[in-house]
């Protein structure tokens, strides 16, 4: 049997693509073959959905998931959110651990995103972090949903090899608690990163807030971080993106610890 847009296993998969039956259900949905992949691999998938050419494509991926149900084109395009789709959907189990879980393993790179609303920004953050070896990425007070289907996207598959924890905006104590200095970035901060770097900073284990491009890191957070960082501007831009600047700052202590 091959569903379509109007069976009832598609229409409620559907509903996942919004925030609130996200957090209803504790599950969401990942798409294409590199996102069902590592979802597979991480062992929280709940359901594949698949045109018949997706699954004779991947069957790789098709033998490891535990329900299989083949859709009809207009059933894929209702529940993918691409331009172009690639044949494959995933229903998942929600991922998140607590704030305290994720800082009992003492990781030693921990990337915060603080009130950030735009999901492409925020799963590349996701995905940078994972690369330069982070432990954990933390979703701070009012930021974007994690699970959002452009998030899930943009972490290219990040989402499912890093701690990612929800919480509210009041996280430094717990982060030095947790033996991570705290540096919060900011334009006007008063210390260089490139000093810092050179002067051995960074090679203590680190957590690095990261605010929304509109509006930067909330006061109370830059007033209780260790230290408030910039990274210079060598050139004529007025600024870094958020995705750049957790890139830069991230990957100079991924250097300097190792």
């Amino acid at each position: 049997m091959t569903f379509t847009s109007r069976t009832p296993r598609v229409v409620a998969a559907r509903k996942l693509q919004r925030r609130r039956d996200r957090d209803a259900s504790g599950r969401f949905l990942a798409e294409g073959p590199q996102a069902v992949r590592e979802a597979l691999a991480a062992g929280v998938v709940v359901e594949l959905f698949g045109t018949d050419n997706a699954i004779e494509r991947y069957a790789d991926l098709a033998a490891h998931a535990q329900v299989v149900s083949p859709v009809s084109e207009d059933g894929l395009a209702a529940l993918a959110e691409t331009v172009q789709p690639q044949g494959l959907v995933a229903v998942c189990e929600q991922v998140d651990v607590s704030l305290a879980d994720a800082l009992a393993k003492r990781p030693r790179l921990v990337a915060v995103v603080t009130e950030v609303r735009d999901p492409g920004n925020a799963g590349t953050v996701l995905r940078t972090a994972d690369a330069a070896g982070a432990g954990a990425v933390i979703f701070a007070g009012d930021a974007v949903d994690p699970y959002n289907g452009k998030c899930v996207r943009a972490s290219a598959g990040s989402l499912f090899h890093v701690d990612v924890v929800r919480t509210p905006l009041d996280v430094v104590s717990p982060l030095r608690e947790a033996g991570l200095q705290v540096l919060a970035t900011s334009g006007y901060g008063a210390d260089d990163l490139d000093s810092l770097a050179d002067d051995g900073v960074l090679a203590a284990p680190t957590a690095w807030l990261f605010g929304s491009e509109a509006h930067g890191l909330p006061p109370v957070l830059l007033d209780a971080a260790d230290r408030q960082v910039r990274v210079p501007i060598y050139g004529g831009a007025e600024s870094l993106n958020l995705a750049a600047a957790a890139a830069v700052c991230l990957y100079a202590s991924a250097r300097a610890q190792r």
